[in-house]
């Protein structure tokens, strides 16, 4: 069995070799330059990884790794526009390259041809692969309209907040793990722990993400700290520390993520902000939850009747998520 990077590689040298723009170009071309951005290609190296697990051969899902891949990124795109985003991995997110109307017409294409590839791949439990790949699809829909509510209302509680990343983060890794494991022909039993080996994983990858975005080095996290606060988004940081707060912090939090967070300024309202974090010290208590994420997904995929060579790529993907920091 393969290492995780040997998978990672596998997908890059797919994604080199895939053909993305046709006629009219105007169409294509922004799919081709989504496509080309980069990323960690995460969800088709799981599903590759899910069929090796249980005997399958890159052969077996070479287009469904295109097509998990094609439809995370049609998320992203319609994500831009909708947060209106300036940069995507660096660079201009595509309605700001070319503009609204084609951000909206080439991810609509995108998700098209994202059932293309799944069709593309023959298997004797396609329709269960569809059937997967629809639900998937609506779910993380849902999770983006939970987001967007989110926005709307002062207060959101946790539960709703983990049911939100549960939604829009976790279920398309489950989901690419579940699909990886149908085309191979694995056992119902094992599918289903995957699956949850997946959720557990999806939460962890998005709580780190809500930790690395407060806390991280920004020459290794690669992007700016903060911008969550300075967006006023309800992560699980400022949910989490408004419970642990006392009056004076709750009322501090209230306020800079209010109209005084406007008035004092970005940098000076991430430094006030993060200031209450650290006196009620969120930090300590997200890293807990992230813990409990990490045992939750270990002990499902140990319960997986599979050597545990074969489940080596999955422990390092693990690892590879958990180290993204700091």
């Amino acid at each position: 069995m393969n290492d995780i990077k040997d998978f990672l590689q596998k997908i890059e040298r797919i994604f080199e070799e895939e053909q993305f723009v046709h006629q009219p170009e105007e169409l294509y071309a922004p799919i081709d330059y989504t496509l080309r951005l980069g990323g960690k290609r995460i969800r088709p190296t799981l599903l590759m990884v899910a069929n090796a697990m249980f005997g399958g051969d890159e052969s077996q899902v070479r287009d469904a790794a295109i097509g998990i891949e094609t439809f995370h990124n049609f998320t992203l795109l319609h994500d831009d526009l909708m947060d209106r985003s300036p940069l995507r991995r660096g660079q201009p997110t595509v309605y700001r390259k070319w503009n609204e109307n084609t951000a909206i017409l080439s991810g609509d294409t995108m998700f098209a041809l994202a059932w293309r590839y799944f069709l593309r791949q023959p298997s004797p439990r396609l329709r269960e692969v569809l059937d997967c790949f629809n639900e998937t699809a609506i779910e993380v829909c849902e999770g983006q309209q939970y987001d967007m509510n989110f926005e709307k209302r002062n207060l959101v509680g946790i539960d709703e907040y983990m049911l939100m990343i549960r939604k829009k983060t976790a279920v398309l890794l489950a989901g690419a793990l579940k699909i990886g494991a149908l085309y191979a022909g694995a056992p119902a039993a094992d599918i289903e722990r995957l699956y949850q080996f997946g959720i557990h994983m999806g939460l962890l990858f998005q709580l780190q993400d809500d930790l690395l975005d407060a806390y991280g080095d920004v020459a290794v996290f690669g992007k700016q700290t903060g911008q969550d606060i300075r967006d006023n988004k309800k992560t699980f940081l400022p949910l989490r520390a408004l419970e642990l707060a006392n009056e004076a912090q709750k009322a501090e939090l209230l306020s800079l993520f209010g109209t005084a967070g406007v008035e004092c300024g970005e940098d000076e309202k991430v430094r006030r902000v993060l200031a209450v974090y650290d006196q009620v010290d969120v930090r300590r208590d997200v890293e807990k939850i992230i813990a409990q994420e990490d045992s939750a997904a270990i002990g499902f995929l140990e319960e997986i009747a599979l050597p545990a060579e074969r489940k080596k790529p999955l422990y390092e993907m693990m690892e590879m998520l958990k180290g993204r920091k700091k």
